[in-house]
């Protein structure tokens, strides 16, 4: 004899069969829905709320709630009552506002909006312009810089260059070269205060010059190990001897193939003469105002930012060590910098942004 609260049954009509079906099919955002939706359907199988809920892998009690609400108020029934709380205080049109505002104009006293001008021009609270702009990814305090190039090889420079970063030829090596020019020799007019618990590492605002010098590098594209070679000065002659350092680096019988700017330096009778009487040496110039297109360009930053940055150098000469020392160990445990995007897809971008920056009427 059974005994226990009855279950009441359930009937579905085409329609709220249909809707259900489809709300199973809602991704994971709703997927709460969905599984309310399976347990109804389950329910109309005629399973027993035991059996559905350890099908659906949830309490027999949810089952029972979520069954007598779809009794008493049918499809509604499975849907998220409205939550407790205030209600909301800046309208739809308020948001608007506060976007075309920020998007299409100017404050007359600035030159981009701040939360307390837009707050005031608004009428609404600095922490609610914050928010408004948050949730649009909108930061107007915010600026970058952009440069395109007007080669005219622009094209056949990058499906060039790319070519030989994701195709490399075989027997050969694919060496970035490139130049980072006027490397100062900071010293600091009083000494470092070291770094300690609660309080960072303090240096004196004012500095000493103790000279420049400039770093010639190589970066191997397939390894990520530089050969580097520094040098007080920085013409024609001083890269005709870096020349000569990778020609002696580079075993004989592979080819060299190297990428590097457009730099006077490069294409001087000096250097046509030298190449001439190497002709294993291959130059890819890259498009003018197109450095990004060079990963030594990368390694730059990685020195900048390890070395050179917050460097104390006392000489040029303790400099130059320092870059070489750098060199040393960074190629001891190299990592090559991976390109992955193929020239159409750079170019693709390229004329996106052409079209976008065209239609700003500027």
């Amino acid at each position: 004899m059974r005994t226990g609260r009855p279950t009441p049954p359930l009937t579905l009509t085409a329609d709220e069969r249909q809707t259900l079906e489809r709300w199973t099919r809602r991704p994971s955002t709703a997927q709460a829905l969905a599984q309310r939706a399976r347990l109804i359907l389950s329910c109309v199988a005629g399973k027993t709320n035991t059996r559905v809920a350890q099908e659906l892998r949830i309490t027999k009690q949810t089952v029972g709630r979520w069954r007598m609400r779809f009794v008493a108020d049918r499809l509604d029934g499975l849907l998220d009552e409205p939550r407790p709380g205030a209600p909301r205080t800046v309208t739809d049109a308020q948001i608007e506002a506060v976007l075309t505002r920020t998007l299409e104009s100017r404050p007359a006293d600035a030159t981009h909006w701040s939360t307390r001008s837009m707050a005031k021009a608004a009428g609404l609270s600095r922490s609610t312009i914050n928010r408004i702009w948050r949730a649009f990814a909108l930061q107007p305090h915010r600026t970058e810089t952009f440069k395109l190039s007007k080669d005219p090889l622009f094209i056949e420079k990058v499906r060039d260059i790319v070519g030989l970063y994701l195709h490399p030829p075989d027997r050969a090596l694919v060496l970035c070269v490139d130049e980072k020019s006027q490397i100062q020799a900071l010293d600091r007019t009083q000494p470092l205060l070291p770094l300690r618990p609660g309080q960072p590492e303090r240096r004196s605002h004012d500095y000493v010059r103790h000279g420049t010098t400039s770093l010639f590098a190589a970066l191997d594209a397939r390894t990520g190990q530089v050969i580097g070679q520094v040098h007080r000065r920085h013409r024609a002659i001083e890269f005709r001897k870096f020349l000569e350092t990778i020609d002696a680096a580079v075993p004989a019988e592979l080819g060299v193939h190297l990428i590097l700017d457009n730099y006077g330096t490069h294409k001087t009778p000096l250097i046509h003469r030298w190449l001439a009487r190497h002709p294993r040496f291959h130059l890819h110039f890259t498009p003018t105002s197109a450095s990004w297109l060079n990963l030594v360009e990368r390694w730059f930053a990685l020195l900048t930012e390890k070395q050179i940055k917050r460097g104390v150098h006392h000489s040029t000469r303790a400099l130059e060590a320092a870059i070489l020392a750098f060199i040393a160990v960074s190629n001891t445990t190299a990592k090559p910098f991976v390109w992955t995007k193929t020239a159409d897809e750079i170019l693709a971008s390229v004329a996106r942004f052409c079209h976008r920056i065209s239609e700003t009427g500027h």
